[in-house]
C-alpha cells in the first residue's frame, strides 16, 4: 500500500491530511483518557464526605478534603466553601464562576475531535472524486489514442478512490465514537458538580445554626 501511495503523487497528497487527522485524533483521545484517569477517587463518595463535613459545621475539614482531592467538582465546591460566611447568592455566584473555569477543562480539545470526525470522511470523499476524475481522464485519453480501454488502465484511479475513502472512514468512525463517549463523560461530570453545588447550598444555612 505504501509503495502504491509513494508512486502516486495525487494519492500521497490526499492521504497526507487524512494521516495528520489520525495523528491528531489519537493524541486527543489518549490525552482525554489520561485526564479522566487522573481522577483516581470516587467522585460521589468525596462529594458526600464534603457535604457531611459541612452538615456537621466542619468547614475547615471540608476545604481540606477539597484540597486533597483536586478535581472539577471539588474545585467548584471549594470556591463556595471559602465564602462560607457570605450570603447564599454570593456562594452560588462564586461556584458558578468556578464552573466557568472547570467545565472547559472537561471539554478541552473535544471540538477538534468533532471536527476531525466530520472532516476525515470528506477528505476520503475528495479522494473518491479525484480517483473518478483520473479514471475518466484515462478513458478519454485511451479512447482517442488507442480506441479501447484496458481495465488495468483504470486501476490507478480506482485505487485512489477506494484507499482514500477507506482511510477517511477509518479515522472518522473511532473519532466520532470517542467524541460521543467524552461528551457523555462531560455531561456526567457537569451533573455531578451541579448536584454537589445544590446540596452544598441546601446544607450551608443549616450548618450555620447547627451549634446554636
Amino acid at each position: 500500500m505504501w509503495e502504491l501511495i509513494s508512486k502516486n503523487s495525487s494519492l500521497m497528497w490526499l492521504m497526507l491530511p487524512i494521516f495528520l487527522c489520525s495523528v491528531f485524533s489519537v493524541t486527543i483521545i489518549f490525552e482525554r483518557i489520561f485526564f479522566y484517569l487522573s481522577v483516581k477517587v470516587n467522585v460521589q463518595s468525596v462529594i458526600s464526605q464534603i457535604i457531611d463535613f459541612v452538615r456537621k459545621n466542619n468547614i475547615t475539614e471540608a476545604i481540606d478534603l477539597c484540597e486533597k482531592n483536586p478535581f472539577y467538582a471539588t474545585n467548584i465546591l471549594k470556591s463556595g466553601l471559602i465564602r462560607y460566611e457570605e450570603t447564599k447568592d454570593v456562594i452560588r455566584e462564586s461556584m458558578e464562576n468556578a464552573s466557568l473555569y472547570e467545565v472547559p477543562k472537561l471539554e478541552k480539545n473535544l471540538n477538534f475531535l468533532s471536527t476531525i470526525s466530520h472532516v476525515s470522511p470528506l477528505l476520503g470523499l475528495l479522494g473518491t472524486v479525484v480517483g473518478l476524475v483520473i479514471c475518466f481522464r484515462t478513458i478519454a485519453q485511451k479512447t482517442v489514442t488507442v480506441g479501447m480501454v484496458n481495465p488495468t488502465d483504470l486501476a490507478d484511479g480506482i485505487w485512489v478512490a477506494l484507499l482514500t475513502t477507506v482511510a477517511g472512514l477509518c479515522v472518522a468512525i473511532p473519532s466520532y465514537i470517542m467524541y460521543n463517549f467524552f461528551v457523555h463523560k462531560v455531561n456526567l461530570a457537569t451533573l455531578e458538580s451541579e448536584r454537589g453545588a445544590t446540596e452544598l447550598l441546601e446544607v450551608l444555612p443549616q450548618s450555620r445554626y447547627a451549634d446554636q
